[in-house]
């Protein structure tokens, strides 16, 4: 059974890595595969452990209650499960106040008066100028939302898609090295900051000059590859028409950005989960904008907290729910133990070179589950240097290809991007970025920290 339950979350890996060609929606797969494996294990009672060393849950409890006559299934029911949901409730608790928070900002145009700004008249600087907006939007909201609301904004910039193209390549680049450096930026900083891997203060000074590299490298090596033209940054954007006041729409940009760039202060100052801060946030927000609403004489070109849930992506929660089950349900069985003692082995205990391994594997397969699994292999000390090299890695991983991140996948369906196409011609320049943020990590950690 051990080994059965192995094979079953390799086989539903697969159907979530070809949603697209077998059009069954991930979060569904990653819901039946988490489900099954925890029943399962139920189900194999005291048979699965024996494995020698593997499958601490069992020894562990009849270690601490010899004497217990309380049936194993119901210590993984009652603690084992419980704990785990716990864990997994702040990640989606946190992951739902801050996507409602951006969804209720873009319904007010608010990105608007950031991207109405862009004037440039030379293709080149267009791109560097998208690159680092990216990168830094990125960081504030998420890698995702970011390269949504760029790949449209490049839709009103740009009018020939293959052109198009090599910026949308550019910003699922940048907005995943952003989102790296961020305890906000990424699902997988997120994890770890709310999992107490690291702190928010020490993540942005270890990991932002690798994550800047990492998108820096690649965006010189495609301005010297790129032909130089005119373009009319300003002539070319379509200006949307707004009932709402600049004014407003201002104060909810500023509200909205304002909270989430508050909540680890909020988590240094209370010491509570930082799910805890984004629902606070989410609160007020949503008082401004009723009130906001209310004495509004044009109401319908208002939105308020309870319009804008229908927008928000619930397949992503759903998702992350199934998967971080499975390997909840994985870490209690005992395989993650066994996969960090073969990394171990393979590697000979170089920490950098897992790392750098886990990235390039994050390109293939979703960056929540491995990090979610390397939290459940590996115990080290909160800010250790192995928690923020995983997520420079499995943040700018992603970038490898079209497919290794969630800002990949949506700029992909946005733009029809082929995959053959990204691999050759936006790959190389992801590598070189990638391996070169890499070097600088390791030789910053060695000198300075």
């Amino acid at each position: 059974m051990f080994y059965f339950i192995i094979l079953l979350f390799v086989v539903g890996y697969c159907f979530i890595a070809l949603e697209h060609p077998l059009k069954i929606n991930k979060a569904a797969t990653a819901l039946i595969l988490g489900i099954l494996i925890w029943m399962f294990y139920i189900l194999s009672g005291e048979g699965i452990y024996e494995i020698p060393n593997f499958g601490a849950g069992l020894a562990d409890y009849k270690l601490a209650h010899p004497e217990s006559t309380t049936p194993f299934i119901d210590y993984i029911t009652q603690s084992q499960l419980i704990e785990h949901l716990g864990s997994i409730a702040e990640i989606l608790f946190f992951l739902l106040g801050a996507m409602t928070i951006v969804e209720l900002i873009d319904s007010y145009q608010g990105f608007n008066i950031i991207t109405d700004r862009i004037k440039t008249k030379n293709n080149i600087a267009l791109l560097w100028l998208i690159s680092f907006i990216t990168f830094f939007l990125s960081a504030i909201l998420d890698n995702l939302t970011t390269a949504i609301v760029m790949v449209a904004l490049l839709r009103k910039l740009i009018s020939d898609q293959k052109e198009r193209w090599f910026y949308a390549g550019m910003v699922v680049i940048a907005s995943n090295a952003g989102g790296a450096f961020s305890p906000i930026g990424d699902v997988t900083t997120i994890m770890l900051w709310i999992a107490n891997k690291i702190s928010a203060s020490q993540i942005i000074l270890q990991t932002f000059v690798a994550s800047l590299v990492s998108m820096v490298v690649p965006l010189i090596a495609v301005s010297l590859f790129m032909k130089k033209k005119a373009h009319d940054a300003e002539a070319a954007v379509k200006r949307e028409v707004s009932s709402i006041p600049q004014s407003q729409r201002t104060l909810i940009l500023v509200l909205g950005v304002g909270i989430l760039l508050f909540v680890p202060i909020f988590k240094t100052l209370t010491h509570l989960k930082p799910y805890m801060g984004i629902l606070l946030g989410l609160a007020v927000l949503w008082i401004v904008t009723d009130i906001m609403k209310r004495k509004s004489k044009d109401k319908s070109a208002y939105s308020s907290i309870l319009e804008t849930f229908p927008r928000i992506d619930l397949s992503s929660i759903l998702f992350f729910l199934g998967i971080l089950l499975a390997v909840a349900g994985l870490e209690s069985i005992g395989h993650l133990s066994m996969l960090a003692t073969g990394l171990d082995g393979v590697f000979d205990g170089n920490y950098y070179l897992i790392n750098i391994f886990i990235g390039i594997c994050s390109s293939i397969v979703d960056n929540v589950p491995l990090v979610a699994a390397c939290m459940g292999m590996y115990d080290f000390p909160m800010n250790d240097m192995f928690w923020m090299f995983l997520a420079y890695c499995a943040g700018t991983g992603g970038s490898l290809l079209i497919i290794g991140s969630a800002a990949g996948v949506a700029v992909m369906g946005m733009e029809k991007i082929d995959f053959i196409w990204y691999l050759k011609k936006i790959t190389p320049y992801a590598i070189l970025g990638y391996l070169a943020g890499a070097g600088i990590f390791i030789l910053m950690d060695v000198l300075l920290f």
